[in-house]
C-alpha cells in the first residue's frame, strides 16, 4: 500500500513541476520590475522599458520615449523615496500580461499598473501607471 501511494505520489510530482515551472515563468518577467521599483532604481527599470510607453504618474499621462520615461520616474522617485512594492495581482495571456501592485513610497500608499508584452524573445514594459491610493 505505501509503495503504490509512493509511486502515485512521485508520478504526479513529475507531472506537475513542468506546468508548476511554466506557470511561475509566466509572472517571473514581474520580480525584477518590482525588485527595481522597490529600490527607484529607474536605471534597471528603464533596460524592460519598450522603445515607446505611455506613462502616468500622479495624473499627468503622455506617450514617452524610454530615456524620458526614465527621467519622469526618476522625479517621482527624488519626491517619494520608495520603501517597498509588492505585486498583488496579474493576469494576462501568453503575448501580454499586466500586473497590480502597492508602492509605498515618501511615506504614502500607491496603486501602481503595469503592462508587459512579448516582442520576440523578451517583455518590454507597454504602459506604467503610479496613482495614489484614495
Amino acid at each position: 500500500m505505501k509503495k503504490a501511494l509512493a509511486t502515485i505520489v512521485l508520478a504526479f510530482a513529475i507531472l506537475a513541476c513542468p506546468a508548476l515551472r511554466a506557470q511561475n515563468g509566466e509572472s517571473d518577467v514581474f520580480m525584477p520590475i518590482s525588485k527595481y521599483l522597490s529600490k527607484g532604481n529607474t536605471e534597471a527599470l528603464s533596460a524592460w522599458f519598450s522603445e515607446n510607453l505611455e506613462v502616468t504618474v500622479l495624473s499627468k499621462s503622455g506617450i514617452s520615449s524610454s530615456k524620458q520615461a526614465r527621467q519622469i520616474l526618476s522625479s517621482f522617485f527624488d519626491s517619494y523615496t520608495p520603501r517597498s512594492f509588492k505585486v498583488t495581482y496579474t493576469a494576462g495571456r501568453s503575448n501580454m500580461k499586466y500586473a497590480l501592485g502597492d508602492l509605498n513610497a515618501g511615506g504614502e500608499t500607491f496603486l501602481v499598473t503595469i503592462f508587459v508584452s512579448n516582442k520576440g524573445e523578451s517583455y518590454r514594459i507597454q504602459q506604467l501607471k503610479i496613482e495614489r491610493v484614495q
